[in-house]
Formats: C-alpha cells, sequence, structure tokens
C-alpha cells in the first residue's frame, strides 16, 4: 500500500521531516490507507446517499421591517463626520 511517496507529501505540505519522522508518518499513511480499503468492502448499495447522518433543518426566523439606527445615532461616536455622513481618510489616489 505504500503508492505515495512520504518525503514528496511533506514537501507539499511544506514539512521537512527527519528520517525518524518519515518512518512514523509513512507507517501512519499506510494505516489510514488501510483503513479505507476496509470501509471500501463495506456494501451501502441499499444506503441513500446524504450529506449527514441525521437530518438537519434550518430555523429562519420571520423576516419582519424593524427600525433601524437614525442617522444621528449612527454617527454619535463618529471620529470625523461632515454633513450627515462618515469622513474617512483616501485610500484611493
Amino acid at each position: 500500500m505504500s503508492d505515495f511517496d512520504v518525503k514528496y507529501v511533506a514537501n507539499l505540505a511544506r514539512l521537512s521531516l527527519t528520517e525518524a519522522e518519515e518512518q512514523k508518518l509513512g507507517s501512519q499513511l499506510n494505516s489510514i490507507l488501510g483503513y479505507i480499503e476496509k470501509l471500501k468492502e463495506v456494501d451501502v448499495s441499499n444506503v441513500e446517499p446524504t450529506a449527514h447522518a441525521f437530518p438537519i433543518v434550518n430555523v429562519w426566523r420571520a423576516d419582519e421591517i424593524k427600525p433601524g439606527l437614525t442617522n444621528e445615532e449612527a454617527l454619535q461616536n463618529a471620529p470625523s463626520k461632515a454633513n450627515g455622513l462618515f469622513v474617512v481618510p483616501k485610500i484611493v489616489e
């Protein structure tokens, strides 16, 4: 099951591994691939494909109009304001 190159995988992950770490990672990856092979043996032909094991229902609240801030309230803590607007530094030349 060693179809992969540990050094290549480590390079993709931007990891520099010692020889001992490469051996350890190689055995761990072999174990993971072995488990995946076991999962492939399971008969799932009668199982409906789902994204989650349990149904998930999103709870939506009613879309109601609510009062917002007045212009004065919105500008109350503004460090700089003019003519009812926020004044911000120019960032585009």
